[in-house]
């Protein structure tokens, strides 16, 4: 093979894969997202669902959206059952944020979890919220093997979450 083919092959392999993201749709947004938001603004956490509050990456302003905390041997972790959307992103480049309930807020940090360590927390996850999020996973369900959830793994980001010390706002 000519030297600039194997550049060529090596840049390909090492380029960033397309990240898998599904967005909601307008009418999803409107009839869930927001009466969510709506109901946990005025204090109802709903199957103990939450408001994730983090810092634009750009704007530095706040962005919210509804999340389902999941608690698991102690821990806490926010899991993206739609990929890497905008509040992943701006996670990821703040490092920390907020879990909202009505007027409460828990300031945390958070850490990205490696793709291998995934799986447990995944069919956790889905046995707890697949009902509702499981359309976003591609066939896989709590019941699924190991090696099929470790497939899927890089496509839904998970963070683990630590809360932060101090008053909360």
């Amino acid at each position: 093979m000519a030297p600039d083919m194997k550049a060529h092959d090596d840049a390909q392999a090492n380029a960033p894969q397309a990240q898998h993201y599904m967005k909601p749709g307008k009418l999803e947004i409107a009839l869930l997202h927001r009466p969510m938001t709506w109901l946990n603004r005025h204090g109802i956490a709903l199957n103990g669902k939450g408001v994730l509050a983090v810092r634009g990456r750009t704007s530095g302003e706040w962005r919210v959206t509804p999340v389902n905390p999941l608690s698991h041997q102690g821990r806490r972790y926010l899991v993206a059952p739609r990929g890497h959307t905008q509040w992943v992103r701006n996670l990821r480049a703040a490092g920390t944020g907020e879990i909202r309930v009505g007027k409460r807020a828990e300031p945390f940090t958070a850490v990205e979890v490696a793709d291998a360590d995934k799986p447990e927390l995944l069919r956790t996850y889905l046995k707890r919220w697949g009902w509702e999020v499981g359309r976003f996973f591609g066939g896989v369900t709590a019941k699924s093997s190991d090696e099929e959830l470790l497939q899927a793994a890089p496509k839904h980001p998970v963070f683990l979450i630590t809360p932060l010390e101090g008053p909360a706002r």
